[in-house]
C-alpha cells in the first residue's frame, strides 16, 4: 500500500525518504566510497570505468557524468553525500548549490545573504491562505462534520 505523501506537493522539492533512499542507495554508496582517497585517484583517473563498478542505473551514471546534481537528486541522490562528488572535483557546497539554480556562486551567495529565495511560487500548491484546502473532505455543509 502506498504512502499518502502530502509533501509532494512542495513545487520544485524532492523529499529525500524512505522511496528516494531505496531508488538511490547504490548512487549514494558511490558518493561514499569518495571519501578514501584512492578512491577519489581512481574515479578521477577513469570516471566511467570506475561508476560502472557499482550497480547504479545508466540514468544515475549520466547524471553523475555530466554533473547534473538536480537529475542526481531525481534519481535518489541525496544532497549531503553528493557533495563528496562536488569535493572530489574541488568544489564548495556554495558551488554546488548555485550550479542547481541556475546561478553563478556569487549569485546563490548574495541570495541567500538577502535570506534566500523568495516564497513566490514555491509554496504548497493551494497556499493562498487555505494551504490545505486541496486535502479537506468534500461534500459536508458548513458546520457539520
Amino acid at each position: 500500500m502506498a504512502l499518502h505523501k502530502p509533501y509532494r506537493d512542495v513545487p520544485g522539492t524532492t523529499i529525500f525518504d524512505a522511496e528516494q533512499s531505496r531508488k538511490g542507495y547504490w548512487l549514494n554508496q558511490f558518493c561514499m566510497s569518495l571519501m578514501k582517497a584512492g578512491n577519489r585517484a581512481r574515479f578521477r583517473a577513469n570516471e566511467r570505468a570506475y561508476l560502472d563498478e557499482w550497480p547504479m542505473t545508466e540514468e544515475q551514471k549520466q547524471a553523475v557524468l555530466a554533473r547534473d546534481l538536480n537529475r542526481c537528486i531525481a534519481a535518489g541522490g541525496n544532497i549531503y553525500f553528493l557533495a563528496k562528488i562536488g569535493a572530489t572535483d574541488g568544489k564548495s557546497f556554495q558551488q554546488m548549490a548555485g550550479s542547481m539554480t541556475g546561478m553563478t556562486e556569487e549569485e546563490y551567495r548574495d541570495m541567500m545573504v538577502r535570506g534566500g529565495r523568495s516564497i513566490e511560487g514555491n509554496r504548497v500548491i493551494g497556499e493562498d491562505g487555505d494551504a490545505q484546502a486541496h486535502r479537506q473532505p468534500q461534500g459536508h455543509g458548513k458546520g457539520t462534520l
